[in-house]
């Protein structure tokens, strides 16, 4: 059976309701928290440009603080005239991009990807109409893409409701928290764990990093 459709003012209240439901802890989270701010189901797919823009920003980011990521992100931006494109940022030479505060690695993977995408091999419009493995699969072959990046792109660009990224520390911790248990949680605890929360995985996800958030006040 399919989840009911979402409101476009209240784009997460089915899920909500469903959540709090079906676990005490969570419904008791969701109290104190209040409205998740995630983003709702988009009507349209994401075009090439922006998905580009999405994944470079994720190789830049990684292992980094998010100001020292924008900094670095920023510059890279600055590089190019215009809208960010395979072709614009294949032109830069991997000197300059170096000189931006890219890492060696990281440059090599912000230009495959931009080849990847070049070449047809990953065609980043066609993400939306692909279920979430396939696009798993397709960004994953990409240098300095992993599954955890990719389940990034699920949950915040193409709005999918029911990702649950296990590779996460922070939901590693959450689900430790909301549980109550003594460690950190395998991949196959925290998914029978949290199949009460299907198919609304994204948006528990969301309250289990402010767990993180709330304990730390």
């Amino acid at each position: 059976m399919s989840p009911p459709a979402a409101s476009p003012h209240a784009p997460h209240e089915a899920a909500v309701a469903h959540l709090r439901g079906a676990h005490d802890g969570m419904d008791a989270l969701i109290g104190r928290v209040g409205p998740c701010r995630l983003g709702g189901p988009r009507s349209a797919g994401l075009g090439e440009q922006e998905l580009l823009v999405a994944l470079m920003e994720a190789i830049v980011s990684q292992q980094l603080s998010p100001k020292a990521a924008d900094t670095i992100f920023g510059r890279v931006r600055a590089l190019v005239d215009g809208p960010l494109a395979p072709a614009t940022v294949l032109a830069l030479p991997e000197e300059t991009l170096r000189g931006a505060g890219l890492s060696g690695a990281k440059t090599r993977s912000v230009r495959d990807l931009c080849e990847h995408v070049q070449r047809g091999d990953l065609a980043l419009e066609s993400l939306a109409g692909m279920d979430d493995d396939a696009v798993i699969a397709s960004l994953t072959r990409v240098r300095g893409i992993g599954r955890w990046t990719a389940e990034m792109v699920l949950m915040f660009q193409l709005a999918r409701q029911d990702v649950l990224p296990v590779g996460d520390l922070g939901i590693q911790k959450g689900v430790q928290k909301l549980f109550g248990l003594r460690k950190l949680p395998p991949a196959e605890r925290m998914v029978k764990l949290t199949r009460p929360f299907r198919p609304y995985r994204s948006v528990a996800c969301w309250y289990l990093w402010r767990l993180n958030d709330e304990r730390r006040e």
